[in-house]
């Protein structure tokens, strides 16, 4: 099975997703591996990425989402996958793809973002990310809210995946 942690940025999905993947005995991979030298510089100074910017890093997770799955591998992937058509393509329309929705205020996160430290996201671009975001259906995603400790978000998400 392959589980993606998604939501916009500070919702806890590298936090989340490692921690899930650790009680699952999975594999975990961080969405900011697969993006280029150029889209971590244009975010740093504060420029949101278009979808011509996104579709080869969203390209490259999608590749990795499938070789895991070609190779029966379980594995967690943490991704801000905004758009259905994101989505979308990240999972080929494969329904062995499980996503989890990150939910969260936006006074919450950007509380979170004021905290971190060492990341390149500049947090001004979190109003367009949430711009940007389609909040999947009920019937597309698991919806957790981040308020808790990630521990119980982890047991959340546990109690909630679908059994195999």
């Amino acid at each position: 099975m392959i589980v993606v942690i998604m939501g916009v940025a500070g919702s806890g999905k590298t936090t989340i997703g490692k921690q899930l993947a650790a009680r699952l005995g999975w594999g975990f991979s961080d969405a900011d591996e697969f993006h280029s030298d150029a889209n971590k510089e244009k975010m740093a100074s504060g420029v949101a990425l278009d979808d011509e910017d996104r579709r080869p890093w969203l390209q490259a997770m999608h590749e990795a989402i499938e070789a895991r799955r070609r190779h029966g591998h379980d594995w967690v992937f943490a991704c801000s996958a905004l758009k259905h058509r994101y989505r979308q393509l990240l999972s080929g329309g494969n329904e062995d793809v499980v996503w989890v929705y990150l939910d969260g205020s936006e006074a919450l996160l950007l509380e979170r973002l004021a905290r971190r430290a060492g990341h390149f996201f500049d947090p001004s671009l979190l109003r367009s990310q949430l711009q940007t975001l389609e909040i999947p259906r009920e019937d597309e995603a698991i919806r957790v809210d981040i308020r808790p400790a990630p521990e119980q978000i982890v047991e959340a998400i546990l109690k909630r995946l679908p059994r195999r």
